[in-house]
């Protein structure tokens, strides 16, 4: 989601040349991307993507999403059967390709019937424009009822969800965390550094870095509402010190606490520099002992938000 506007095309490219000689095969975007743009900017990430795709589609899994506004008219937007329907022939343009491996709703739109929204996926997985389907920002209860209307309806089923989750969100864990274990449900959570916050290189005594997404455009205030206050400064400073003394950068150690989270199955990591890959995609296969989840569990137990009642029994 960096492609486009924090990224030109050429380093977006040596972004990707990077992660694929790396290994990285899933490749995960939007509609709406990139981050921070405005309806002048729609699409752009994906054109970049479908541009580096050619020739190597097979090669890789892709993704993307809609929801989001894509123009002015009240229909283009949110999860209308019109809206999915002529998002994902615009996405398909846009990728240079034939199929979508998983089409996602980017958000929940509750002016649409969940059956509409149902209805206009399964018709995307039965002509073969798209592999499968799943949700982002949705939660437990609603993923819950979607499978149950798709089992009841026999509908495609979402195969996927891509929550927020990181050391400084956790609240998922209460509860879509073990309904997607229950239902073999994939979990593709992003923000697993909270957008560079947990890299540990910001400072809570003046405003924002210039050029981080704390400040770009229209997602600067989103995040600077998620992360940028004291409390979440103050759990920052203890996590860099448990980074430290296990001897590996704060970033790493936050991507490699969520990959061992049971319910995750794969982080999405971004990246404006190529560099910043390095980190984030060494915490594959990182050593993690249950005294450093310990210690990491506790700094940040209250970013869970409580137990259930069920729980406190």
């Amino acid at each position: 989601m960096t492609f486009g506007l924090q990224c030109s095309e050429e380093q977006s490219f040596v972004i990707l040349d990077r992660a694929a000689n790396a290994g990285v095969t899933f490749l995960d975007s939007a509609d709406v991307y990139p981050v921070g743009g405005d309806l002048t900017t729609r699409g752009r990430t994906e054109e970049i993507l479908g541009r580096w795709l050619h020739g190597r589609r097979q090669n890789f899994v892709v993704a993307t999403k809609c929801l989001g506004a894509m123009g002015p008219n009240p229909w283009d937007r949110g999860a209308s059967r019109r809206h999915i329907l002529d998002a994902v022939d615009q996405s398909l343009r846009r990728l240079q390709t034939d199929w979508i491996d998983l089409y996602q709703l980017h958000g929940y739109d509750p002016e649409t019937p969940i059956d509409e929204m149902l209805e206009a996926l399964d018709s995307l997985v039965r002509s073969g424009k798209v592999r499968y389907i799943g949700c982002s920002n949705w939660v437990a209860f609603r993923v819950a009822r979607a499978i149950g209307r798709s089992e009841t309806r026999s509908l495609a089923r979402f195969d996927c969800v891509q929550p927020r989750y990181n050391l400084l969100y956790r609240e998922f864990e209460r509860d879509l965390f073990p309904l997607c274990l229950e239902e073999g449900i994939g979990v593709i959570s992003y923000n697993p550094i909270a957008g560079g916050f947990l890299s540990g290189k910001h400072d809570g005594g003046g405003p924002p870095t210039p050029g981080t997404r704390f400040t770009l455009g229209t997602a600067a205030q989103n995040y600077q509402q998620r992360y940028w206050h004291q409390r979440q400064f103050d759990s920052v400073d203890q996590l860099r010190g448990v980074a430290a003394d296990a001897g590996v950068p704060l970033a790493r150690l936050a991507v490699a606490w969520v990959l061992n989270q049971p319910a995750v199955t794969a982080p999405i990591v971004g990246a404006s520099k190529p560099e910043q890959l390095d980190e984030t995609l060494a915490a594959v296969g990182m050593p993690f002992a249950e005294d450093l989840r310990a210690q990491l569990d506790a700094i940040t137990a209250e970013y869970r938000r409580g137990e259930p009642e069920a729980a406190r029994g």
